[in-house]
């Protein structure tokens, strides 16, 4: 059967024992996941994928059936929120026009919907390095991609006889572009151009280039029959090139070309091979040449396939016993923590540097939790040159960056992120930090940078310090032109923690004085505690995080502010006219966030009892708010109470109630694969202390997991001892951790484990029980550590 009329959902019916078949790209691409299934390697500049027509296009792909396709573009980001991001230079196939001039060049005329299978779904597939769609004019895309490259494939139906192909060069996300030029070489039919577009999360433009070269798939054709450039919906025949002389915003304009039908047979394939880049159309052009030369297309799916598989096998699970759909949602996640952020390495044109260089950063806030953390048990190499690339950019701009995209900073969202992601690389790999080229003085100048100076505008990048070091917490009424006056609460307990980060970096480097510097600046959080406040309607939940005043009296939020328990729906995004004090959550979820000192939080919510109290009520009344970071760390809380059976059953139950392997199986979007990370973390029972060299341990979904880390060149093994499956509803069965031991020696705590268990290769042991009354264990040391108990002051 020919290949265009097989469904596509057919294609990947049988996994193989590689880990990329268990990836299922289309898991959260509907209901707000706003998750990029198009092709891509890890890490890669280019993704390039199907863009639709609708209001959830961030990412450019929405499964549902009702929204129409208008392109296939280059470059996305996936998982964010905020405006669509990137979606440059969509190439369209035309199978019929009655003539050159009357082709629907204008991607509101041009769009068309997809064929829908029997179950009303697209006709879509995908898998890591591949991505296709038939459409309903008959033509079947596929697409895949290199580091900075796109190679599509278009197989036109045998009624095309004059198969086209449309190049736009200023239809972005944001439709946002100025000054476009477009080039057609009438000898090769290849097209060249660029445009200057709006970033999706902040106030900056930038430049980016293509090129776009076109060969026969099993026939040779020396150039296109028919070529032009295009300007709205006016193809003009002959014409070779198109450039906007004026600064004001353009819609829309283009190449189009005519390509000759195949001969050796009744269906014509065209190859479209795509160069990026943020230098320069001849920079797009090299990159495409160097990397793609023979159009190869199923080669290089298969490099891109094997690339994938390569790191997602660095992570093994047993499966036996346990449901395919968890196995899936497993590799899916871990697929997803590897989309971003992007290597754009040779591509910064705001400064020369041998350096790597790293973008889509968006945002640090979302993922210094988990996403890094995840990176250091498998993946410590890019690590390391991510960590490189954001040491330069302090180097060049003054600050680490935050919220980055497409070369141009992007808002800040919390505090100075950056900081827990450099320190979380420092403390796991210090010993190695010189063979992985990364230089501790560097980093730790780089860290400093962050916490001493202030920047000229602290919404885009670094932290308000002044007001910081002077009053050891953000005031809610002090206005400073470099920045805006909101989330003083929210940022005042992020700089505690990044300042946390920055004591243990100075610990390994035997900076004594600064040790105690920042340690004591870590336990700035008690300075926007208020000990009066209840929560309205549960007088016994008392204490609460607060804006407070310069001169130390208090401003008042309301506890169930920014949740759904407000009483007057307010939110607290990203907006200047928010001075609530908290980003993107509550008081009630914030007053949990001290994760280098929950000791210390416990005993400042009256102890032990009331603590777990406040958790419960937390989960009951829905303040816990699955689909946003601040809530992440709150089900794993329970163990520093010595209760780990709930933190056990909590973190199955978001599993179950919350991720599905559907189209709609994620809460929320998935932010730059932070959530992906999350709910990793969760599958193999983990939870992880950005910064530290300890995690938070559970029992995982499975009898047996793996984790081999390449600079190490170790294999850490962790074993559930009596595993009996996983409860659909998360809810009991043999899953809470009774004993572990290490390499068969007794282990002091049931609650956490230390990093050394992953730089020796150790075997871990869990006894699983059907007890949900398990505790931590009996030694001082079994409770996971916090500063006020010492966890933190002695040497690594």
């Amino acid at each position: 059967m020919a290949r265009w009329l097989v469904p596509l959902s057919a294609l990947f019916l049988l996994a193989d024992s590689d880990p990329a078949s268990y990836v299922n790209v289309f898991i959260g691409t509907t209901n707000g996941g706003h998750v990029f299934p198009g092709a891509t390697l890890p890490h890669g500049m280019v993704k390039v994928g199907l863009d639709t027509d609708s209001p959830g296009n961030q990412a450019g792909y929405d499964a549902n059936i009702t929204f129409n396709v208008t392109g296939f573009s280059q470059l996305h980001d996936s998982g964010t929120g905020g405006g669509t991001s990137l979606s440059n230079f969509k190439l369209w196939p035309l199978p019929e026009c009655n003539s050159f001039a009357s082709c629907n060049t204008s991607m509101s005329v041009r769009k068309t919907l997809r064929k829908v299978l029997p179950d009303g779904s697209p006709d879509d597939a995908g898998s890591p390095g591949y991505f296709a769609t038939n459409l309903s004019t008959g033509v079947q895309v596929e697409l895949t991609a290199s580091r900075r490259t796109a190679l599509h494939r278009y197989t036109f139906p045998p009624s095309s006889r004059e198969p086209r192909i449309v190049v736009d060069i200023t239809n972005d996300g944001l439709t946002s572009n100025t000054k476009p030029i477009v080039n057609v070489n009438t000898t090769t039919g290849r097209v060249t151009g660029g445009a200057r577009f709006a970033s999706s999360f902040g106030p900056g433009r930038y430049n980016v280039y293509t090129c776009v070269d076109f060969k026969g798939d099993g026939y040779d054709f020396e150039a296109p029959t028919e070529y032009g450039v295009w300007l709205e919906n006016a193809p003009v025949q002959n014409s070779t090139q198109l450039i906007q002389l004026y600064s004001g915003f353009l819609s829309e304009m283009g190449a189009l070309l005519t390509f000759p039908p195949s001969s050796n047979s009744i269906h014509t394939t065209i190859l479209a091979r795509v160069g990026v880049s943020f230098i320069s159309s001849d920079q797009a052009c090299a990159n495409a040449e160097s990397e793609i030369p023979d159009f190869d297309f199923d080669e290089t799916v298969a490099t891109a396939r094997e690339t994938w598989n390569e790191l997602l096998s660095r992570i093994q699970v047993d499966t036996q016993g346990v449901d395919k759909e968890i196995t899936e949602l497993f590799y899916s996640s871990l697929y997803r923590t590897h989309i971003s952020p992007a290597d754009y390495t040779g591509e910064n044109p705001n400064w020369g540097s041998t350096e790597p260089y790293y973008d889509s950063f968006y945002c640090n806030w979302d993922t210094y939790r988990t996403l890094y953390p995840l990176m250091s048990l498998h993946d410590p190499e890019v690590f390391a040159r991510i960590v490189r690339g954001m040491i330069n950019i302090q180097q060049h701009e003054g600050w680490l960056p935050e919220c980055r995209g497409a070369t141009v900073q992007q808002f800040v969202q919390g505090g100075s992120n950056g900081d827990p992601i450099l320190a979380e690389f420092f403390v796991k790999f210090y010993e190695h930090a010189s063979a992985l080229n990364v230089s501790a003085d560097d980093l730790y100048t780089a860290l400093l940078a962050d916490a001493e100076e202030q920047p000229p505008n602290w919404n885009l990048q670094g932290r308000q310090t002044t007001v910081w070091k002077q009053y050891n917490f953000i005031p809610s009424d002090i206005y400073d032109s470099g920045g805006t006056a909101t989330k003083q609460v929210s940022r005042t307990l992020e700089h505690s923690f990044g300042d946390f980060s920055i004591s243990q970096v100075a610990k390994i480097l035997n900076k004594t004085d600064d040790v105690v510097k920042y340690q004591a600046r870590a336990g700035n959080f008690i300075n926007v505690w208020n000990e009066t406040v209840t929560l309205p309607g549960h007088s016994s939940i008392k204490g609460m995080m607060q804006p407070r005043f310069a001169d130390g009296q208090w401003n008042y939020t309301d506890p169930r502010h920014c949740s759904v328990n407000d009483p007057l729906h307010s939110t607290c995004y990203l907006d200047a006219t928010n001075r609530d004090g908290f980003y993107e959550s509550s008081p009630m979820v914030y007053s949990q966030y001290v994760p280098q000192d929950t000791a210390k939080l416990i005993l400042l919510q009256g102890g032990n009892e009331s603590f777990i109290n406040r958790l419960d009520l937390i989960f009951d009344q829905n303040y816990f708010d699955v689909t946003d970071e601040p809530s992440q760390q709150i089900p794993f809380m329970y163990h520093y109470a010595n209760r780990p059976g709930l933190s056990t059953q909590r973190s199955r139950t978001v599993i179950a109630e919350s991720y599905n392997t559907t189209v709609s199986g994620l809460p929320g979007n998935d932010d730059s694969g932070a959530m992906a990370s999350y709910a990793f973390f969760f599958l193999v029972g983990m939870y992880p202390l950005p910064a530290t060299r300890q995690v938070l341990l559970a029992s995982p979904f499975f009898p047996k997991v793996t984790f081999y880390n390449p600079v190490f060149n170790t294999t850490t093994t962790i074993i559930a001892n009596n595993f009996r499956g996983n409860p659909q509803n998360g809810i009991g069965g043999t899953v809470f951790v009774k004993s572990v031991t290490i390499d068969g020696q007794p282990w002091h705590s049931n609650c956490y484990l230390d990093w050394d268990v992953f730089v020796n290769g150790s075997t871990v042991e869990l006894e699983l029980t059907s007890d949900i009354n398990t505790t931590c264990g009996e030694g001082s040391d079994a409770l996971p550590p916090s500063l006020s108990t010492g966890g933190y002051s002695g040497s690594i």
